[in-house]
């Protein structure tokens, strides 16, 4: 039986023409970019071209508005604790109750050590944020707004442009968290007011371990690493040379797929989503139905537990999640979820399926078959089994 891997927000796969770019970078070409010697320029050549790709990908004016990090984590990291060292005379953040948990607790850390006051903005049922609230916490305490442009669990898109808009009218930084977004939707730098955005390799089809902070020309910034002259002495320590022609290349390939992920990727999503909630009673679809990302479907299951589900799915040889791959193992219900009003009932039983150009409409097919015995297999053994016929008027199936 064909495994069937629908965790893509969690990772990716590495493409073979990515591992194929990148492997030189172990064996021949092996020089430090910053040498004079020609070890050292042939591979600060192909860094250089590297940069290129990504800054294409991201729409961005220059190339060296690009700083390579490890990851999305330290990306965030960075961007946050820049502009508060950035603007010293400004001691508030806004962000979203939704975001990432290298957002969150790093934030909540801020605040615990008398750093910044934080302002965390709800959201609605879609996972929609309140922009009067918004609004209404901006002002010229504001050292930075952090923002993501899609939620990584429910793929509810964010209109980050004007938002970046609204934060440069009270001369706050603006940075969004845009791990999940990049390779996906279309992201286009060059004339937004967005200061800072963070990527992470692992989630466009190159390894973990490389990620990148787009820092806009002009934008006010210090770095968090120190003690060298790497990346303009913005991010020290010497480049993860592999890891960024890596990535180079993913974002190559991302521009040429990305009608991919718009279109046949999106329809594999909406077919599994509609077939679910039609076969499966008593469940929903989380998430703005409008402005979503095209790979990623949220759908919670009442009365049953989702690391039950996960079990199952897994004996059946499909790779899901309940949630961000940062969070798991935990017991509680995604916050997510919670800041989004949806039921507790549901929110445990709340499923991430996130397709990727790997998945085809057999895999798709493949869950459509096996999910309504598991649910109802689990609901026959809840001891909220009895109520699983209720209906949940608040909650109406998207495809009904």
């Amino acid at each position: 039986m064909k495994a069937v891997y629908l965790d893509n927000n969690a990772t990716t796969r590495v493409d073979p023409a990515v591992v194929e770019t990148m492997l030189p970078f172990f064996t021949e070409q092996f020089g430090n970019a910053s040498s004079a010697h020609a070890f050292g320029a042939s591979v600060g050549g192909a860094l250089k071209t590297a940069r290129k790709q990504l800054q294409e990908l991201l729409g961005a004016a220059h190339d060296h508005e690009i700083v390579y990090t490890s990851g999305g984590t330290e990306s965030n990291t960075t961007a946050i604790l820049s502009a508060i060292e950035a603007l010293p005379g400004r001691d508030e953040i806004v962000t979203s109750q939704v975001e990432h948990p290298s957002v969150l607790q790093l934030c909540q850390h801020l605040e615990k050590t008398g750093r910044a006051k934080v302002h965390y903005i709800g959201v609605d049922r879609l996972g929609r944020l309140d922009l009067d609230a918004y609004r209404a916490a901006l002002s010229d305490k504001v050292a930075l707004v952090s923002i993501m442009w899609a939620n990584n669990e429910t793929g509810t898109i964010v209109p980050v442009e004007g938002l970046a808009e609204l934060a440069k009218g009270v001369g706050a930084l603006f940075h969004t968290d845009a791990v999940q977004a990049v390779g996906k939707v279309p992201v286009s730098l060059k004339d937004s007011a967005i200061d800072m955005l963070s990527l992470s390799g692992h989630k466009l089809h190159a390894p973990k371990g490389v990620g990148a902070l787009y820092v806009k020309r002009g934008a006010r910034f210090k770095p968090l690493l120190r003690g060298g002259h790497q990346e303009r002495g913005r991010r020290a320590g010497t480049e993860n040379i592999p890891g960024v022609i890596a990535l180079g290349k993913a974002a190559e390939l991302a521009i040429l797929r990305l009608a991919d992920e718009q279109g046949r990727v999106k329809d594999l999503r909406d077919r599994l989503e509609k077939a679910i909630v039609q076969s499966v009673p008593h469940c929903f679809v989380n998430g703005d139905p409008h402005d979503r990302l095209p790979n990623t479907s949220n759908i919670a299951f009442e009365y049953v537990e989702a690391e039950a589900i996960l079990l199952h799915l897994n004996r059946a040889g499909i790779a899901a999640s309940s949630g961000s791959a940062c969070t798991s193992g935990s017991i509680e219900p995604s916050h997510v979820l919670l800041a989004m009003s949806i039921p507790v009932t549901a929110a445990h039983g709340a499923i991430r399926f996130s397709l990727s150009r790997d998945n085809s409409a057999e895999d798709v097919e493949r869950v459509i078959e096996v999910m309504p015995g598991i649910i109802e297999k689990l609901r026959a053994l809840s001891p909220f089994g009895a109520e699983g016929g209720k209906e949940t008027s608040e909650f109406k199936p998207q495809y009904a």
